[in-house]
């Protein structure tokens, strides 16, 4: 089998419509009859209804210490959103790739795909492992699993490189993340019998009134050191959507919203999201005592951990050798990185491409930040070698 150019890789790549609600076999089972080609054997791990598999593999020599290159496979929706092109083939103009997650981030896996393959027949004394993952667009879902399964298949990895879309610049720390879809269940009466029932778009308030206190409250505070080089350089609670109540003159019997909490590595995620916890246990007592029938439940649906900056880690070493940076940043979104780096591994961000473009209609790579892409590959492949 032919050896393709990162530019093939991707267009095949983008053509498979994975989107997070969508299955992503046609896309793994593509990766792996590419990998078999050249002689490389990769591992799946399935999704708990096999509707969804993660992919790893190993080349090199059968030690510890391979550079891991770590990328998702999904892409979010293109509903609603007006293209200048098909959003499932790559269209190259004005010096841009187009695409749907040509940027966010199948740019990155196209060139890691190419290094493996590459670094596979040239030969390397340092091994090369790359990490496929699913459901990374809703929440880091399948990064986890997928590093679990990885343990004691192939020898572990001393330095992760998440190549999230960071236009190659070396990122060494993220915040982290968490979110609660939260159900407010009132009881209906007319609204001139208020006290009789239970508003539940006004007992949602409350938990919202709380996000607001505890946003000023941590705005209010003193900056720690590694939360002064975030923008903004503070933890932050955000209700983005409400929905609820069925007339102006009923008491709502139900309000949904959802909560997202970014948290700076200074702070500790756990013990924020155990406090609107308790305070939503709090509220769902207080709503049983009045009626039965009401309450708070509340659905965790992820939980991200952020990625704290590395004293010496070899992964920042490894990408200060390769690009020659000797600045380091941090971002406000979070990645696997984190995962990564709970897991044991010393990890860091970059890849090509701007944040500002994930999700967006029109998304694009530029090329010349996917040439940088390749050219960080290929001396890569010559280091490890």
């Amino acid at each position: 089998m032919d050896e393709l150019t990162p530019r093939q890789i991707l267009d095949r790549l983008v053509s498979f419509p994975t989107v997070s609600r969508s299955p992503n076999l046609d896309l793994i089972d593509w990766v792996e009859a590419y990998l078999a080609g050249h002689g490389i054997e990769s591992h799946r791990h399935w999704n708990e209804d096999r509707t969804k598999a993660g992919l790893f593999a190993h080349v090199g020599p059968w030690v510890e210490g391979a550079v891991v290159l770590s990328g998702h496979t999904d892409v979010v929706p293109v509903d609603g959103q007006t293209w200048s092109s098909d959003p499932w083939t790559v269209t190259e103009r004005d010096g841009r790739l187009y695409g749907r997650g040509c940027c966010d981030m199948k740019g990155f896996d196209a060139l890691a795909l190419w290094a493996l393959v590459r670094a596979h027949h040239a030969g390397i004394a340092r091994p090369l492992q790359i990490a496929l993952s699913y459901d990374e667009e809703i929440g880091c879902l399948g990064a986890p699993p997928l590093i679990d399964a990885m343990q004691g298949v192939v020898p572990k990895g001393t330095a992760v490189i998440v190549g999230e879309p960071s236009r190659m610049q070396l990122i060494t720390g993220h915040k982290g993340g968490a979110g609660f879809h939260v159900h407010v269940k009132g009881y209906e009466v007319h609204s001139s019998l208020l006290p009789q029932g239970v508003s539940a778009i006004m007992e949602g308030a409350r938990l919202i009134q709380w996000i607001n206190d505890r946003n000023a409250e941590i705005q209010a505070a003193p900056r720690g050191a590694l939360g002064a080089r975030f923008d903004p350089p503070f933890t932050t609670l955000h209700v983005g959507m409400i929905e609820g109540g069925t007339a102006h003159n009923i008491t709502a019997a139900d309000c949904r919203f959802a909560v997202e909490m970014r948290v700076v590595p200074d702070d500790d995620l756990e013990a924020l999201a155990a406090a609107f916890e308790a305070e939503s246990a709090r509220l769902d007592a207080a709503l049983k005592a009045r009626r039965p029938e009401a309450g708070v439940h509340l659905q965790r649906f992820f939980g991200v951990p952020a990625l704290t900056p590395e004293a010496d880690g070899p992964a920042e070493a490894l990408l200060r050798q390769l690009t020659g940076q000797n600045a380091a940043g941090v971002v406000s979104y979070g990645t696997e990185a984190g995962q990564f780096q709970e897991a044991g591994y010393s990890a860091v961000v970059c890849g090509p491409g701007d944040i500002a473009q994930a999700h967006q209609p029109d998304e694009f790579l530029s090329l010349a930040q996917f040439q940088a892409g390749h050219d960080l590959m290929k001396k890569l492949v010559e280091q490890l070698g």
